[in-house]
């Protein structure tokens, strides 16, 4: 229905009625609401992928940490049970003990850039076990545990 006087359309009567550009407006901050809400989800996911990296980092060392407390664990356990050829395991490289330097190869294969240098007092007994190892971001990290190994007087 056509306006007489300046012939314009009439809108039925109701007074507050969209018009095309109104809506075309509204469409706008609806897209505008859109592209807010994935920026908001985009910073969540990349905190979570953050997170699982740290996680991932820390997990490694502590499984690294682990590996070196057992090898030093199982070099006094071996040093227990061969009492008479504790001095021959004194040294870096221990080459003089079988044993020993079987266990070094076994550090260096268990873990990064590995190594192990054992200190023995032959006449009080006491044992310094020190294991280093190189993580592949440069940093250095070292195990040290120190026990008895003698044979109890009789």
């Amino acid at each position: 229905m056509l306006n007489r006087v300046n012939r314009k359309p009439v809108h039925g009567g109701i007074k507050n009625a969209r018009r095309p550009c109104e809506v075309r407006r509204s469409q706008g901050i609806a897209l505008i609401e859109v592209l807010v809400a994935l920026l908001i989800f985009m910073l969540g996911v990349l905190g979570l992928v953050g997170l699982q990296a740290s996680m991932t980092r820390a997990q490694t060392d502590s499984k690294v940490r682990a590996d070196a407390a057992y090898l030093a664990s199982e070099l006094n356990g071996r040093m227990w049970s061969d009492l008479t050829n504790l001095a021959g395991y004194n040294g870096a490289g221990c080459a003089a003990q079988a044993r020993c330097s079987e266990w070094q190869s076994k550090v260096r294969s268990s873990l990064p850039s590995g190594s192990g240098a054992v200190t023995v007092n032959a006449s009080s007994g006491d044992v310094a076990v020190t294991i280093s190892w190189t993580m592949p971001n440069g940093e250095t990290h070292q195990y040290v545990t120190h026990t008895t190994v003698s044979k109890a007087a009789n």
